[in-house]
């Protein structure tokens, strides 16, 4: 109990320290950004006192080490700050985006582990034949794709050329109840399937290797003596510890998908959080940028925790390493 607790609050503290060294990189680069953020905020136009008080009420004129300590102080209270373009809190500004982001990375974790899973079994339970070869293929290729061309590809072929789903957005503005869902899951395969074609071959082929040294240990030899069905050896003795590597690999994975989300979400015009960073970038919009990087932060640490305690209740070995 006492190595669980202290395992749990090790994993807590590094995730911490990996939170706040995120927000102090992301915060000072942001600020190398080529262009000046006050025509984010103030009109050319304007005269220059109005222009003083608009920025004093940013904050943006206050020396950095300033603004750092302010800015690690609201976070500390919740506050993300005010979008300089929106001039809404960019909690508000996220919190309207965020839905949408889970739900298409969501969907690509979920198609992924239930198609890589099965994939990287049939391929090591068919070692060295023609189809472990040819998943092996597919899944190199896999690992090789990069997200922007899997994507216009898919958008071009599926949503130009043929036209079976729509080329932009997550629903249709006129849809409501059931149709509204419909037209949800209509809009969201192609991002979806851009997402998972990065990710399944890592899957898939770390399932297969995993699998394969699974199975040539003492206890399913052991199995097969004792004339359990090949199925069950499988399926039953050897698929739980073949998974500890793929569990871990949920976890890694969730910062290629975050990335991997925020060109889908442009490529597509996903109204997510990436395409709120990407239209930010171009605003020098820095609350937004800073919250929107915070937010994906501290998903990708909370995943890797989740992953880490989960490893722990598969293998009790880790508790106690």
């Amino acid at each position: 109990m006492i190595a669980g607790l202290r395992f749990i609050g090790l994993r807590v503290l590094r995730g911490l320290l990996t939170i706040w060294f995120a927000v102090t990189v992301t915060f000072f680069l942001l600020r190398l950004l080529p262009g000046d953020p006050v025509l984010a905020v103030a009109d050319p136009t304007m005269t220059e006192a109005l222009r003083q008080k608009l920025l004093a009420d940013f904050g943006l004129d206050q020396p950095l080490s300033v603004q750092y300590v302010g800015y690690l102080g609201q976070l500390l209270q919740g506050n993300m700050g005010v979008s300089f373009r929106q001039s809404l809190p960019v909690t508000e500004v996220l919190m309207q985006r965020l839905p949408w982001t889970l739900i298409l990375t969501g969907a690509a974790i979920l198609v992924t582990v239930v198609l890589g899973v099965p994939l990287g079994v049939y391929a090591a339970t068919r070692a060295k034949g023609f189809a472990d070869r040819a998943i092996q293929i597919g899944g190199i290729t896999a690992q090789s794709l990069f997200v922007p061309s899997v994507g216009i590809l898919l958008l071009y072929v599926f949503g130009v050329v043929f036209g079976w789903f729509p080329i932009g957005g997550a629903v249709d503005p006129d849809a409501t109840g059931f149709a509204a869902t419909l037209s949800m899951l209509h809009h969201l395969v192609l991002p979806c399937l851009s997402l998972v074609f990065i990710q399944l071959g890592s899957y898939v082929l770390a399932m297969r290797s995993s699998l394969i040294e699974v199975l040539g240990e003492d206890y399913v030899a052991l199995a097969k003596a004792k004339g359990v069905s090949p199925r069950a050896v499988v399926w039953k003795h050897a698929l739980r510890n073949a998974l500890l590597p793929t569990t871990t690999l949920v976890g890694l994975q969730l910062g290629t998908l975050v990335g991997g989300a925020v060109l889908t979400e442009t490529i597509y015009a996903y109204p997510g959080i990436g395409r709120a960073v990407y239209e930010s970038v171009g605003q020098l919009d820095f609350p937004v940028l800073q919250g929107a990087f915070v937010l994906l932060a501290v998903a990708v640490v909370v995943a890797n925790l989740i992953t880490d305690i989960v490893y722990g209740l598969l293998d009790p070995r880790v508790r106690t390493s």
